[in-house]
């Protein structure tokens, strides 16, 4: 049977200093509950957004302390399982998001969840796309809080961190210091209006210590690839970045030359776009599976 983590342990920045609410040993599976964003608070229509405790915006479950891990090491986690509620919200407001110039005052809306689909009106349902908004380990430095993405993950909104997905996260903390939270029941590459489709959840991870790695920033694998997230101030910034790791972790691994890598990425690589609302953008480079195949790359040892 998984451990469990329920949603009352949580925090509002990732931080080397916080002391763990959970020790597991490395190979652990473990049921994590969350709350959504918005920590709950929104549950009707009758809630007024405007009026909600906003420093209590995407908690994220945790920490957990998991053993072995030490700087320099390699955090594994898969992704084995994700639940959502049966209700999601979405915000929006002036100055928030891509169009936040277009709004005049502070709106929200309750959108049911339904089978495979999120009704977001009587003529739309839209198809479910299950993933975490909030996944990461405490960072090198100073506190960052969980609305704030980088190289210890946090806040990436990014549409791949889904069940099946495997993450690895450098480790800058003894312990790793994981939390997750800010489930999406969908939301768009981009996140443009500065929320998904909000919901509180469940997801069953299993974390492990990877001794043989060494990562600068996240790395996601699924069943189609692997993809680079990187987060910086601007998108240019992000994005090529994450070219430059994904070149830099490929160019040992395949055997190839400085230009056969490039020509070869310029090929078959996908720059994507994560989300361009939080206060750092998040880009990934993305390589599939039978690039992978055809040099036979081992991720690590």
């Amino acid at each position: 049977m998984a451990e469990t983590l329920a949603c009352k342990d949580v925090i509002y920045a990732f931080d080397k200093t916080h002391e763990p609410v959970k020790r597991v040993e490395s190979g652990t599976t473990i049921e994590i509950e969350t709350y959504d964003c918005f920590e709950n608070q929104v549950q009707s229509a009758d809630t007024k957004i405007g009026g909600i405790d906003w420093e209590r915006i995407n908690p994220a479950t945790g920490p957990i302390y998991v053993e072995g891990a030490q700087p320099g090491d390699v955090l594994k986690v898969r992704i084995e399982k994700l639940e959502i509620g049966n209700q999601g919200v979405m915000a929006t407001g002036p100055d928030l998001g891509v169009l936040g110039h277009r709004q005049e005052e502070m709106a929200s809306k309750i959108i049911p969840v339904e089978g495979d689909h999120a009704v977001f009106d009587d003529k739309l349902k839209i198809p479910l796309n299950k993933m975490i908004g909030v996944i990461g380990v405490a960072p090198e430095g100073e506190p960052v809080p969980c609305g704030t993405p980088g190289a210890h993950g946090g806040n990436m909104d990014t549409t791949l961190i889904a069940e099946g997905a495997t993450l690895y996260f450098p480790v800058f903390a003894e312990g790793a210091l994981f939390a997750l939270g800010d489930f999406h029941a969908a939301m768009g590459d981009g996140e443009i209006g500065v929320s998904g489709i909000e919901v509180p959840g469940k997801a069953t991870v299993t974390l492990e210590v990877v001794k043989e790695g060494a990562l600068r920033h996240p790395l996601l694998e699924n069943g189609d690839g692997i993809a680079f997230l990187v987060s910086k101030p601007t998108l240019d910034e992000a994005a090529k970045a994450a070219v430059e790791e994904m070149a830099d972790f490929l160019l040992t691994r395949t055997g190839l030359g400085a230009a056969d890598l490039a020509m070869m990425l310029s090929a078959a690589g996908q720059s994507q776009i994560s989300q361009i609302v939080d206060p750092l953008m998040t880009a990934r480079f993305f390589v599939p599976k039978y690039v992978l195949d055809a040099y036979n790359v081992t991720l690590f040892e």
